[in-house]
């Protein structure tokens, strides 16, 4: 392989019913970084139906370039067709690096491509950097989460890897930044669409996404049961924040997996992290230690948790939520 010949940083732009998720405005953020460092450009891929409009945007948080493929193959995410599409642009103009989230669809995606142009691809990345020969230094957890690995593709392009949502920061919105907008059309091999979308049920979510929260309050093993759970609730309805928890918890069935914060859960980024009975084990700091600010309460004065805290209270979360509640609600009331 000339690798020589492959150049830039490529994202690709999840959108779902025409809407770019938050991801793709995070990766570009990161990939305009890389960039400063390469010298490279930021080329976004925005692939689906009627979507061109939304190309405009992907500049504007950070893409200089935007390859879009807009056909009614692309309506809805099915992996054939993406997987083409996809394939196609990466044949075409060779990118050095190429950037895609690790969401359902992109976990789908991601080794799809890269088994089909023959490249390998790291998953589930939490630091992206520059090496000095110019590589791409993609690190995971590894061996459950009690390492990190870095792991380099020297001998092949491009250099690909999904990444969390909630990882990595997006820019600020500049909409004066200029950029170019190119249309590919693609040419599909349509005896290979094994599978059709018969119909798409969305399920109906009453709770905020905790990728997205400003405040959580976490619970953990500490928490013990889901009586003393509720308190955690009561505290966040008064700091109007959302609910998550460890692994414990939901493994225990005391809350669903989607408020799960950690390795095999979400990646968080809120301005406030209370983290109640969570002893900080390595595979929960991987999903919460980018939190503005965090406030750690628990019995045991060695738990790793205080390790990354900003505010360290050493007692029992279940006496103490309740007290630092009731604080709240009479100084709100004052």
């Amino acid at each position: 392989m000339e690798i020589s010949a492959y150049k830039d940083i490529y994202v690709f732009a999840e959108q779902r019913g025409g809407i770019i998720q938050g991801i793709a405005l995070e990766l570009l953020g990161k990939a305009r970084d890389l960039a400063q460092t390469t010298g490279q450009q930021v080329v976004a891929i925005l692939a689906g139906h009627h979507i061109s409009e939304k190309a405009r945007s992907l500049i504007a948080f950070g893409a200089d370039k935007v390859i879009v493929v807009d056909d009614p193959a692309l309506n809805e995410y099915l992996t054939e067709p993406y997987t083409q599409a996809i394939t196609h642009v990466i044949q075409q103009y060779k990118p050095a690096v190429l950037l895609i989230g690790a969401t359902t669809i992109g976990r789908d995606l991601g080794p799809r491509i890269s088994a089909r142009i023959g490249t390998g691809l790291t998953a589930d990345c939490t630091r992206l950097e520059i090496g000095e020969e110019g590589e791409l230094l993609m690190t995971r957890p590894a061996f459950g989460g009690n390492l990190m690995a870095t792991i380099v593709s020297k001998q092949h392009r491009p250099q690909m890897s999904t990444v969390r949502p909630g990882v990595m920061q997006k820019i600020d919105r500049d909409d004066s930044r200029k950029g170019e907008i190119e249309k590919l059309d693609v040419e599909f091999d349509k005896s290979k669409f094994k599978v059709r979308l018969i119909e798409n049920v969305k399920a109906k979510q009453s709770l905020k996404d905790i990728a997205e929260a400003k405040i959580l309050v976490s619970g953990g093993r500490g928490v013990n049961c889901a009586e003393n759970f509720e308190k955690l609730k009561e505290l966040a309805v008064m700091l109007g924040a959302e609910v998550s928890a460890s692994r414990a918890m939901v493994d225990a069935g005391v809350v669903p997996q989607n408020r799960q914060v950690g390795q095999t859960g979400k990646t968080v980024r809120p301005d406030l992290y209370f983290a109640c009975g969570i002893s900080g084990a390595i595979q929960h700091l991987a999903g919460m230690e980018e939190s503005g600010y965090i406030v750690a309460i628990n019995k045991d004065k060695y738990a790793p948790i205080f390790q990354v805290a900003d505010l360290g209270i050493v007692g029992d979360g279940n006496t103490i939520i309740p007290m630092l509640t009731e604080r709240l609600r009479k100084e709100m009331n004052r």
